[in-house]
This record gives structure tokens, C-alpha cells and sequence, in this order.
């Protein structure tokens, strides 16, 4: 049965493959039906991709990673590894463009004294640009760089192993802390000893590039923290990271820590999550998320209309927030297929009853289900 149908929604690939939209076109292909990607129908699908104007617009924003483009925050989605990840959700691959390749090749000749790899910014209260490594700057890299085809480039493995070797004992676990930037005592905010949720995540996605076997044996304690950060959530929120809409609700292109990105994240750690040696609480939490994502951004018909976006994105269907959005529809059904063999627990989660971090009470949030 397919994931739709366990979860009561209307078959969704229909009304992607008619819109006349080449990404969500291609998503649904090879992501919802399964369609070998050098099948006919995805290679013409990716190669309509190719040819939009939208899409070429967002090749020609990627930056000069040699030097500091002003794009500040790691949620921008302008920020070259968001703005990479977009491209790749699309069907777009290194190949398809030469400043794609120039970019990750920038990418690579940057990284400090142990292999993590660097971002030029300015530090917050300063006028001058220098390169720096914070954990979300290494990881985020080291994924999109794994993503387009580098992971096994020596210096990926690098920043790999001693993104591992950077995991520490937080208040909530086995896990990456807002640990500060090479040569600076500044790092993000929130408690020193507590989880960064949002860097944890972009670990994992980064390790996610490898094969199954190729994994550190550590990261399934890695997962059950970040899974417990949402368990937690009536008792400690850490700094910036509630459970309430806003996690709830995915932000167009999404960018930052939410259900859709632990669902996508952990969606790719099924050998962790499904099975005899899973943890009920752990299976249970995802399962939890999984069902936010749907309740709160899959109408009964099926489709997503964005309820909230980044300026900037207007001429794309997800950039706005009046119609249903074939690429937003195609990408969180992707993400729920992603955990399809948690369906059924999904679809048994009364999502009324979950309650969020909001102020810290655990107060319910009830979801407005579909567009408004």
C-alpha cells in the first residue's frame, strides 16, 4: 500500500506529474513512483528542470566562496549549502553546471588545522570578514559536498572524522554542542553543555551521504539525542528551539531545524529506525514528527500550499502562499515516503494530543490542517 493511502490522503502523483512543473515533475518520478532515474521519462523530466528560467536563476545566485558574499545566518536560503540543496531537491546535479563544481572545488581548499571546513563571515559585532569553522558551517559543507558527489574525496573524510571525533556528552546526550569557530572564542547561542539542535542534524544528514556500512557505530546514540530533544520538550527547550508551529510548519525553501528536516534527516538512518533493535521511544517520536508534518502542511486533498516562505522565491510555486505548490506537495510527500514503514504509527498519532515547548509548559498546539 502506499504511503498515501496508509496515511488517508488521495494519490498525489497524478496532479504532480500534470502541473507543469519539471521539479515536482521529477520528484515524483523518482522519489514517489520509484522511477529509475535514467528511465526516459525522469531523464526528459530533469532535463525540463534544466531548462526553466527558475532554475537558472538560482544557478547564476550561487556565490564566489572565496570571499564573504554578505549572505549572515545559516536558515538564509542564499547561503550557498542551502541554496546547493535546494538545486539538489530539484533533479540538479554537479555536472549539469561548471560553477556548480567550482563551487564545491572552492569548498574544499577551505577547512582549519583539523579538517573542518570553513565559511568567511563577518563575526557578529564585527566589520571583518574572516574564515572560520563552526560546526553548522563543517557539517552543512561536508554534506552538500557528499551530496554532489565529493564523499569520498580525502578532505570530506576528514571533516567526517573529526566531526565525530567533535561529539560530546550534552545535558541530552551524545551529541554536537554550539562549539565556537577555529582561532575565535564566539559560538552560537544558547547553554554550552546543551545539544545544538539544528548542528546535531546537519551531522547526521552529513554521515547520511555514506553507505550504511560506512557509518560510526556512535550514530544511533546520536539519533536517540536529537529524537530526545522532541521527547523532552515539556521539560527543556534549548535556546531557539521550540516545537510549536513554526517546527511544525515548513518554512519555503526549508532551510532549518523542524519536522520536515528530522523526518527527511533521520529518514535516512531506516537500519537505526525500523526493525527489531529500534527503540520504541525513538520510533515513537519520529513517528510523532511524521504526523505533524502531514497534519500541519498536507491537506485532505493532498497537496501542500505554503504557509510560509522566504522573500524572494515568488516565481517559484513555492515561494508563495495562495495556491497549493506542486514542489512543496512533491517534497514533503518525498520526506513521509522516506519513513513509509513508520505509516501505520503515523497515521494512529492524534496529533491534537502532542504537546509543544512552547514556554516551556508542554501546552497542546492544535494544527489549522491544509490551506488556509
Amino acid at each position: 500500500m502506499a504511503v498515501w493511502d496508509t496515511l488517508g490522503r488521495p494519490d498525489p502523483t497524478p496532479w504532480l506529474l500534470e502541473a507543469g512543473e519539471p521539479a515536482a515533475a521529477w520528484v515524483a518520478l523518482t522519489e514517489l513512483l520509484d522511477v529509475p532515474e535514467d528511465d526516459s521519462r525522469a531523464i526528459a523530466a530533469r532535463d525540463d528542470v534544466l531548462a526553466e528560467p527558475d532554475t537558472r536563476a538560482l544557478l547564476d545566485a550561487l556565490p564566489d566562496w572565496a570571499v564573504d558574499n554578505g549572505v549572515t545566518g545559516h536558515d538564509k536560503p542564499l547561503l550557498a549549502t542551502n541554496l546547493l540543496d535546494l538545486l539538489g531537491d530539484m533533479g540538479v546535479r554537479a555536472e549539469d553546471d561548471p560553477r556548480i563544481g567550482r563551487l564545491l572545488d572552492q569548498m574544499l581548499e577551505h577547512a582549519d588545522a583539523d579538517g573542518r571546513f570553513e565559511m568567511c563571515a563577518c563575526e557578529r559585532g564585527s566589520d571583518v570578514s574572516r574564515w572560520g569553522a563552526l560546526l553548522c558551517d563543517t557539517h552543512a559543507i561536508a554534506d552538500v559536498l557528499g551530496r554532489f558527489g565529493r564523499v569520498d574525496d580525502p578532505r570530506v573524510l576528514r571533516a567526517l572524522a573529526t566531526a565525530e571525533a567533535d561529539l560530546v556528552e550534552t545535558a541530552q546526550g551524545l551529541a554536537w554542542p554550539c562549539r565556537p569557530a577555529s582561532g575565535s572564542s564566539w559560538r552560537g547561542p544558547g547553554r554550552a553543555l546543551d545539544i545544538c539542535p539544528q548542528t546535531t542534524l546537519e551531522g547526521l544528514r552529513a554521515f547520511s551521504r555514506l553507505s550504511a556500512a560506512r557509518r560510526p557505530s556512535v550514530l544511533p546514540r546520536v539519533i536517540h539525542t536529537s529524537l530526545g530533544v522532541w521527547r523532552g520538550r515539556g521539560e527543556h527547550k534549548p535556546y531557539m528551539f521550540g516545537h510549536g508551529r513554526q517546527f511544525k510548519t515548513a518554512k519555503w525553501p526549508v532551510t532549518w531545524y523542524g519536522a520536515y528536516e528530522v523526518a527527511d534527516v533521520l529518514g535516512g538512518y531506516p537500519e537505526v529506525l525500523s526493525g527489531t533493535g529500534a527503540g520504541d521511544g525513538d520510533v515513537t517520536a519520529l513517528a510523532e514528527i511524521a504526523a505533524c508534518l502531514l497534519a500541519y502542511n498536507v491537506a485532505a486533498d493532498g497537496r501542500v500550499t505554503p504557509q510560509s516562505a522566504f522573500k524572494g522565491f515568488e516565481a517559484h510555486s513555492f515561494g508563495q502562499k495562495k495556491a497549493p505548490s506542486p514542489f512543496a506537495t512533491a517534497r514533503v510527500w518525498a520526506v513521509l515516503k522516506r519513513v513509509e514503514y513508520l505509516a501505520p504509527r503515523i497515521a494512529a498519532v492524534d496529533v491534537l494530543s502532542l504537546g509543544s515547548s512552547k514556554g516551556g509548559n508542554g501546552t497542546p498546539q492544535p494544527p489549522k490542517v491544509g490551506p488556509r
